[in-house]
């Protein structure tokens, strides 16, 4: 199938990618100002996100980062008290990274700044409109799942 390069189509991927590259810039820096950095409020965000109990290796994929960056990152987020990590009940080598209180409390803090920013990027949408992607972008992650999934198969 030949797709000409000024379609939708075409278009889609890179503008995506540049998007998603700008957005994030523009999250970062309106969290700077609240005083949090990328390096902080990722890994806690995701810890949430996911109900916590990831091994290091799971947390380092998904925030981006190699594993002793990662360890590095949650030795300065467990001196904080924002997290901690508890041995594994299925295997006692491996150790689970779990947000505190005072780390859910920190998500919760970081949630709010994250809307306060988002309301000024979205304030031109709908809430209709932002459903709307929201439901394509879960069809893509599907897409993207299979994917992967077929991969790891072959």
């Amino acid at each position: 199938m030949t797709v000409p390069p000024d379609s939708p189509r075409a278009r889609f991927g890179m503008r995506f990618s540049l998007l998603a590259r700008r957005w994030r810039r523009a999250i970062d820096a309106h969290l700077a100002a609240a005083g949090l950095t990328d390096a902080t409020w990722v890994p806690l965000v995701h810890l949430h996100e996911t109900g916590g109990g990831l091994t290091q290796k799971e947390l380092a994929a998904l925030v981006g980062i190699d594993g002793s960056s990662l360890v590095r990152l949650l030795d300065i987020l467990t001196r904080q008290g924002l997290v901690e990590r508890r041995v594994s009940a299925s295997d006692a080598r491996a150790r689970l990274v779990h947000l505190t209180p005072l780390g859910e409390q920190r998500v919760a803090e970081i949630r709010a700044a994250l809307l306060r920013g988002e309301e000024v990027m979205l304030a031109d949408l709908a809430d209709a409109d932002l459903s709307d992607m929201l439901a394509h972008f879960a069809r893509i992650d599907a897409r993207l799942a299979a994917i992967e999934a077929e991969g790891k198969e072959a």
